[in-house]
């Protein structure tokens, strides 16, 4: 949670593309639930992020082989596009190697499911209910 907040304050572009969909597809007159996520594809897009895990996971989800500019935050590429040979087909529960969030086999994380679902419904309110970016160190909500 703390990751995708700091990567969101940190790309206000992408902090902004977040706010659109949850507005479009939520509005403002009443609150994200976890039924909507689904129809939130970049907000999930948002959310893979890293992990502690026995394998290096930080340099396979960094391989360039596999990711263009993987060192940057693009929630984008999470998201199937036309000629693109990854984006929604990927598995975050380790059918794709070069992208394991929540390990894969017998030593993946139990609550997968529920990461993802508490993660999502709280990351959208969150973004739906409050002003964030980066300010002088006193103040960065609004």
């Amino acid at each position: 949670m703390e990751w995708a907040l700091a990567e969101l304050i940190n790309h206000p572009s992408v902090f902004e593309k977040a706010r659109e969909e949850v507005d479009v597809v939520i509005g403002k007159s009443r609150s994200v639930e976890e039924p909507d996520i689904p129809n939130l594809p970049y907000l999930q897009a948002i959310i893979p992020a890293e992990t502690t895990a026995y394998v290096n996971i930080w340099a396979i989800g960094r391989d360039p082989k596999h990711w263009d500019n993987p060192l940057e935050f693009q929630p984008e590429r999470f998201i199937a596009q036309e000629g693109s040979s990854t984006g929604a087909q990927l598995d975050v529960r380790g059918q794709h190697f070069h992208f394991l969030p929540f390990g894969s086999g017998r030593r993946s994380c139990p609550g997968a499911s529920l990461a993802l679902q508490l993660m999502e419904t709280t990351l959208a309110s969150l973004i739906q209910c409050f002003e964030w970016k980066v300010g002088d160190g006193k103040d960065i909500l609004t």
